[in-house]
This record gives structure tokens, C-alpha cells and sequence, in this order.
């Protein structure tokens, strides 16, 4: 009796992870180049509910849904510039992993230029800064001079000095 309990209880931890598994896209194109073509267009195109990964590595109900329009509109023959403006019209540039050049996306194709070049010449101005203080208190007297090679050479030195003064 245990050993029925025990087998009926695995095959229904089987069958309940088998109804978790997402399927697998079966879609039958017309020719090799149209799947190229159309799994090459899908990892181009980001998923609007994941938003971090493309159509083909999310596994989301949208995106495969996204997927299966796309492999459909390049098996009816649509070009790149169609089903990406279709794609767009619909979800908005969000979905471009490489959003195109326009008024409005100027910030994110120069930003990451003009940050770093307000970076580069921040540095330039520290070490200009920095190279500028420390030529100015190298200037010893000759009396510091002394003290200091006294000092260095391990002997007292015999310079001495007004309680005013440091």
C-alpha cells in the first residue's frame, strides 16, 4: 500500500511540474532564411512587459505573442522597416534596443559623449589644481632648507626660530 501511495504522489509532482513549463515556440516557417531573418528581428525588439530582455529570451505571454506576429509578418513577405515601425506604432520606441537617431533621442546618443567629456576635463582641472599647490609649497627658505636637511640627515638643527613663526 505504501508503494502505490509513494509512486501516485510522484507521478503528480511530474505532472505538476509538467504543466508549469512554458511551450515551446513551433512555428513552421516558409524558408530557413525567413526563421533568420525573423529570430534575428526578435532579438532586436525588446519585450514591453519585461523590459530587459528581448522578445526571444523573454518568456511572457506578450512577447510570445509579439514573436509569433513578427514570424508571421516576415513569412508574408514585410520588410525589416515595416514590421519595426509596426512594432513601434504599437508599443513605442521602447521596444528598440537601438532607438533611432531623432530629435527627441538626441540625449540618449550624446549624453553618455558629453558626460564623459565633462568628466575628462573635470580630472584635467583637479590635477592642474592639485600640480599648482604643490609647486607653491615646495618654496622653502633657506632657513627651512637647512632645517629640513638637518632633519633628514638625523642631526638637530641649529637654525632656530621666533615663537611667531612655524
Amino acid at each position: 500500500m505504501r508503494i502505490v501511495t509513494l509512486l501516485l504522489t510522484a507521478a503528480l509532482m511530474l505532472l505538476s511540474t509538467m504543466a508549469l513549463a512554458t511551450p515551446v515556440d513551433t512555428y513552421e516557417f516558409k524558408s530557413p532564411e525567413n526563421q533568420k531573418r525573423a529570430l534575428s528581428l526578435a532579438h532586436e525588439l525588446r519585450c514591453p512587459q519585461c523590459q530587459n530582455q528581448n522578445l526571444i529570451d523573454s518568456n511572457s505571454p506578450v512577447a510570445r505573442d509579439l514573436r509569433l506576429e513578427v514570424y508571421k509578418m516576415v513569412d508574408e513577405g514585410k520588410s525589416d522597416s515595416e514590421i519595426v515601425e509596426f512594432m513601434t506604432t504599437r508599443y513605442g520606441d521602447f521596444v528598440l534596443y537601438k532607438p533611432r537617431m531623432e530629435g527627441r533621442t538626441y540625449i540618449l546618443w550624446l549624453g553618455p559623449v558629453i558626460l564623459l567629456l565633462i568628466g575628462i576635463s573635470a580630472g584635467m582641472l583637479f590635477i592642474r589644481k592639485q600640480r599648482s599647490q604643490g609647486a607653491a609649497a615646495v618654496d622653502l627658505t633657506p632657513e627651512q632648507q637647512a632645517e629640513l636637511d638637518a632633519l633628514l640627515k638625523g642631526s638637530k638643527p641649529d637654525v632656530k626660530h621666533d615663537k611667531g613663526q612655524n
